[in-house]
């Protein structure tokens, strides 16, 4: 089983967890095999977390809210240059 993520600032996410021999490595919702960047890809196509959570029943409400929240914490540690 993998290990939950601990961010750099010590927020606990229990609901992502990483699993070197499983999706390559990448974050994925509750050891499902369900890249956290699948989740927010669809956010960011503007599916609302009704559609998703009716097209993936084995997701979890709190699935999305820790995906967004994963997702803050991570833009919140990145830098990125402005075009201009």
């Amino acid at each position: 089983m993998a290990a939950p993520i601990i961010s750099a600032k010590a927020m606990k996410f229990t609901r992502i967890t990483v699993d070197p021999a499983a999706c390559t490595g990448k974050p994925c919702i509750r050891d499902l095999r369900f890249p956290v960047s699948r989740l927010l890809g669809l956010l960011a196509a503007r599916q609302t977390p009704e559609e998703i959570l009716k097209a993936y029943p084995y997701l979890e409400p709190a699935d999305i809210d820790e995906a967004l929240r994963y997702a803050a914490s991570l833009a919140e540690d990145e830098a990125i240059e402005l075009a201009g």
